[in-house]
């Protein structure tokens, strides 16, 4: 049977892994919500699917794998919400399913670190449905489920430097506070990996082997463009957005060992120095 991936919300992530089983002859199938990204995913060599709109029976009889990249709504998850019971109906047919969630599941824990064992205790709505998303997938009977629990993403196009070119990027000081973070590559190798060595019911942190204040990644890349430090601001007095506030409401250092030892990851970029750099050069060869 020929390799075929399902993945619903074909965005940043999942790209990134298309790119690496397309030359290996995969068939990939992807969703997406508008005409314009279905072309883009066409270029790519992917087949687009509009959704939710299409019929996906068709596409979830010939896949052999399933990527969830969809974030879940105020209905819960939106593939679960409407294709939970074709899905359970083929569960046995799937080599590998894998549900990109958060290190967001695992809360507030004062800058300490968290595993793949540590309690789930999520502090914002985004993590709260996040947890009950993994549970939900979960508790689909024989389904080979692998749950991916990511970092905050950095790659192409995502990084700090354009608010520092312009002038906007803020270094928003709280003591204390670390965050994990994980490039697209890395995540798209980590996925690769799995798929070779499918675990189910393995769960895996995405994240990078440095752990760091975010002051100190918008002063690095200024230092990388030698433009000047941005300011600093207390995070109690700081003017922001609730959203990005909510970032601030959890303090965790993100073990990724699993991904080393069970699928013998060695990560492109293992801290945010590496990153940059990649990120700048690439910038410049563009």
């Amino acid at each position: 049977m020929e390799q075929t991936l399902l993945s619903f919300g074909h965005g940043f992530s999942a790209r990134a892994l298309s790119d690496l089983l397309l030359p290996q002859g995969w068939r990939i199938i992807g969703t997406t919500r508008s005409e314009d990204k279905a072309a883009r995913l066409l270029q790519d060599g992917v087949e687009p699917r509009i959704w939710p709109g299409a019929d996906l029976r068709p596409a979830l009889d010939a896949a052999t794998h399933l990527l969830i990249s969809a974030a879940p709504d105020e209905n819960g998850d939106p593939v679960l919400a409407e294709l939970r019971d074709e899905i359970a109906a083929r569960a046995g047919q799937f080599a590998w399913v894998g549900y990109l969630s958060t290190t967001g599941v695992y809360g507030d824990h004062a800058g300490g670190w968290v595993d793949e064992t540590t309690s789930l205790t999520p502090a914002t709505k985004r993590g709260l449905a996040r947890m009950q998303a993994e549970a939900d997938w979960a508790a689909i009977p024989e389904l080979p489920l692998h749950i991916f629990r990511l970092a905050g993403i950095y790659g192409p196009g995502r990084g700090p430097f354009a608010k520092v070119r312009d002038g906007s990027a803020r270094r928003i000081i709280k003591q204390g506070q670390v965050f994990s973070r994980t490039h697209v590559a890395d995540i798209a190798q980590v996925l690769a990996a799995s798929i070779a060595r499918p675990n189910p019911g393995g769960i895996y942190n995405v994240c990078d082997d440095d752990p760091a204040p975010p002051e100190d990644v918008i002063g690095y890349a200024a230092e990388l463009l030698g433009l000047p430090l941005p300011p600093a601001e207390d995070f109690e007095t700081a003017d922001m957005t609730p959203m990005a506030r909510s970032f601030y409401a959890e303090s965790k250092k993100v073990s990724n060992d699993r991904i080393k030892n069970e699928l013998g990851v060695r990560l492109i970029y293992p801290d945010y120095r590496s990153c940059l750099k990649a990120l700048l050069a690439q910038e410049d060869t563009a």
